[in-house]
């Protein structure tokens, strides 16, 4: 009897506080998650070219860091951008991945395809994510380029900053470290491999730490092609420059993570691109 009395005292707590088991509230009320269980990978918006993209993202008060043809054709491109809160929500050891958001120009579907801040904020940067300032920078994002479908790929919210392909593979925090030494020595070598051709951007996010956008050999970059072309801004790969270590997401998280419908089969048909990965990022720090 104290048992069933002791649960419908908790049911009449959790009705009058307004606060459903699928929305979480701060003590102020501002929700800290979305009601939904599950949160899209990506924003489908309808298709704009690259130079507008990059026009709407600067009058939204985005910064546009660069743009990388993902194919010879140039079918699909991959807008980098940030903007000021971005960066400072990064600017903390091993969170400087969540410095950029990604817009797919896919000129094949005639589409554009964003990045979800809310998504790739809770995976990327853990228990530094704050709700409230996704949803501003989605706003943003809506403001700029009206409406915005979620897409096919999500995952559940609670478990993106767990997230791991299956059992043995890596999570977010087990990044792979390139190399080691100086920081202002590593961001030369970066620059000085091939003469600089591999760079695509290099992005200050503080003091002592720095993003790089690499291009990935022209072989390992392929896997794309592969596993589907409409997730692509998932190129250029980033390098993470940082107290004195270079550093990527474990390939095996960030692919995965960036397609999260991918399925066992599918994935084994890039089995070798981790590795491929790993070693081609692993070259201009020799």
């Amino acid at each position: 009897m104290k048992k069933l009395l002791a649960l419908v005292v908790a049911a009449l707590v959790l009705s009058f506080s307004g606060c459903s088991s699928k929305e979480a509230e701060a003590s102020d009320g501002v929700a800290t998650k979305p009601a939904e269980e599950k949160v899209s990978t990506y924003l489908i918006g309808a298709y704009a070219d690259v130079d507008t993209v990059q026009e709407k993202l600067s009058a939204a008060g985005f910064e546009v860091v660069t743009t990388y043809k993902v194919d010879k054709k140039g079918e699909y491109t991959t807008v980098v951008f940030t903007n000021e809160a971005l960066k400072t929500a990064a600017n903390k050891t091993d969170r400087g991945f969540a410095a950029i958001l990604r817009v797919l120009v896919n000129n094949e579907k005639k589409e554009i395809s964003i990045t979800n801040p809310v998504y790739f904020g809770k995976a990327f940067l853990q228990d530094d994510f704050d709700y409230q300032a996704a949803l501003t920078l989605e706003k943003s994002l809506r403001d700029a380029f009206g409406e915005l479908k979620n897409s096919t790929d999500n995952w559940e919210f609670d478990g993106l900053s767990s997230y791991h392909f299956m059992m043995g593979m890596p999570y977010y925090e087990e990044n792979a470290v390139l190399a080691e030494g100086d920081n202002a020595e590593l961001l030369e070598k970066a620059k000085s491999y091939k003469k600089g051709k591999n760079l695509i951007f290099e992005l200050k996010i503080g003091e002592g730490s720095t993003l790089l956008g690499y291009a990935l050999g022209r072989k390992t970059s392929k896997f794309v092609k592969k596993i589907g072309y409409q997730n692509a801004q998932v190129l250029p790969y980033t390098v993470l420059v940082e107290e004195g270590k270079a550093k990527m997401l474990a390939p095996k998280y960030y692919i995965a993570v960036s397609y999260p419908q991918l399925t066992m089969g599918e994935f084994m048909t890039i089995a070798s691109v981790p590795g491929a990965i790993e070693k081609d990022l692993a070259k201009p720090f020799k």
